[in-house]
């Protein structure tokens, strides 16, 4: 089985620090490439992958402002494509604009939807659903007007994360700085209750920034900016609980289950995929408001933190994901 992985070009596969759809990709790539399965990856010429790399773009468009979005995503996509032939399978992660390469091969194709994100994305995924498998990375996720190959959750290597028995005292914001991740009501939460706040994520909306979080930054609410390495592993584990107290439906949520891997419980809002995540009272709280988690705050010290970590292990392992996929792509190739 020969698979071309696309990759998406926004940050290095895989990332340095923040980049979630070039981290799911890397996570299945490699997990393919430990099987024996010959994957070729294309992504940016500075990635690192166990298989084969190939790629025409520098480096992220997020990472070098020579790097031009549209002008190298095209580059990037007609590099592979003009390869098609080559592979049994190409599994495109890198969103709508490689299903205009769909109908001019005839190598199947597999694209997993990292969240829809609109209605107006539409148009390029119903009229190719009879040549292009989706995957969807939630139930929730799954919009009701296309037909799904499969939903497949994320899977994360378990023993990256370093499981904390005690965790913490202080609570957790991980995610973008958006009105979408819910900074605010983090801070909101933790000026009520009186707790730190220790706040991680790339500055995605400035204004919003500068607005929701700067001016409440103390001695007791803190923002670090993007974290990878070590210091991500501890900022996961060495907390009492993440709160992802979102304001959109999110499709997967991957900090959730890296969090829960470290042992960290989890206080979101019912919205999206939680449920899918979450287990309501064993492995964090579901909730529909700020009041609700500040209810909730006050009973997590009872939730057993060995549970969270066995979720993952049980339902979000990296090896669960390669599997589904490997059983889709054999499905597909009749093999």
């Amino acid at each position: 089985m020969k698979i071309a992985m696309l990759a998406p070009i926004a940050w290095r596969t895989p990332p340095r620090h923040y980049g979630p759809w070039e981290l799911v990709t890397s996570l299945l790539t490699e997990a393919l490439v430990a099987r024996g399965i010959d994957v070729t990856l294309f992504a940016t010429r500075d990635s690192v992958t166990d298989g084969k790399l190939d790629g025409v773009v520098p480096m992220g468009y997020e990472e070098s402002p020579d790097i031009d979005a549209k002008v190298w995503e095209y580059a990037h996509q007609s590099h592979l494509f003009a390869q098609a032939a080559r592979f049994d399978l190409i599994h495109n992660q890198a969103d709508f604009p490689a299903h205009a390469y769909a109908p001019l091969i005839d190598t199947p194709m597999v694209t997993t939807i990292h969240g829809f994100s609109s209605e107006r994305i539409l148009p390029m995924y119903k009229p190719f659903e009879d040549r292009v498998h989706y995957v969807a990375i939630s139930n929730a996720d799954r919009h009701p007007a296309l037909r799904y190959a499969d939903t497949i959750h994320h899977g994360i290597r378990l023993e990256e994360f370093p499981f904390e028995p005690e965790g913490g005292e202080d609570l957790l914001f991980f995610g973008r700085m958006h009105p979408d991740k819910g900074a605010a009501e983090a801070i909101q939460l933790a000026r009520a209750t009186g707790r730190r706040l220790n706040l991680y994520g790339i500055i995605q909306d400035q204004g919003y920034f500068d607005r929701e979080v700067a001016p409440f930054l103390d001695e007791r609410i803190a923002y670090h900016g993007p974290v990878g390495g070590a210091e991500r592993l501890r900022a996961l584990g060495k907390a009492q609980a993440l709160l992802h107290l979102i304001n959109f439906d999110e499709p997967f949520g991957l900090s959730v289950i890296e969090a829960m891997a470290c042992g960290t419980p989890v206080i979101a809002i019912n919205r999206g995929s939680m449920p899918e995540l979450i287990v309501d009272g064993e492995t964090g709280f579901l909730v529909d408001s700020v009041g609700e988690a500040i209810a909730a705050l006050g009973q997590v010290e009872g939730i057993n933190r060995a549970t969270c970590r066995a979720r993952v292990a049980e339902h979000f392992s990296v090896e669960a994901m390669a599997d589904k996929y490997i059983q889709l792509y054999r499905r597909i190739l009749g093999t």
